[in-house]
């Protein structure tokens, strides 16, 4: 019990840092400086735990192909990390979307993708995720990233 508190704690800081990094690093990326504290917009912190030596693996097909199947589907990513801490194997991304409903019905027409079909193939035969963690986030109204 006290090991799993652990791990959260650590995916929450690591998911902090990212966010924080994200939005000094990815602010200019978004249209408008400012958005209306009421919008719907969120963000969408994803936290992928690799098996042990796979973490390259994984990076790889982010690169060469996830990257290019989300931004098809209007899955905006702000930013990828990895953690430099050993023996820490975890892989962070970060999203923005128009709203959760947006996010919703882009993450399904990701999900039916045939490309994305045999990556989830690939990910059968070869096995790079231990777990993943996700969260949605609404900026507060004096976030520097809205």
């Amino acid at each position: 019990m006290k090991l799993w508190r652990l791990d959260r704690l650590k995916a929450l800081s690591i998911g902090l840092v990212a966010l924080v990094v994200g939005g000094l690093m990815g602010a200019h990326l978004v249209p408008g400086s400012k958005v209306n504290a009421d919008s719907n917009r969120v963000f969408e912190l994803r936290i992928y735990h690799a098996v042990p030596g796979k973490l390259p693996l994984m990076e790889s097909r982010f690169r060469d192909t996830t990257s290019k199947i989300l931004a098809r589907h209007r899955l905006n990513v702000v930013g990828y990390w990895v953690t430099e801490d050993a023996p820490d194997n975890s892989f962070v991304f970060l999203f923005a979307h128009e709203s959760r409903e947006e996010a919703k019905r882009n993450w399904e027409a990701f999900r039916l993708d045939p490309e994305f079909q045999e990556i989830v193939k690939a990910e059968q035969a070869e096995k790079t995720l231990e777990r993943a963690d996700t969260l949605f986030l609404r900026a507060t109204d004096f976030s520097p990233m809205r």
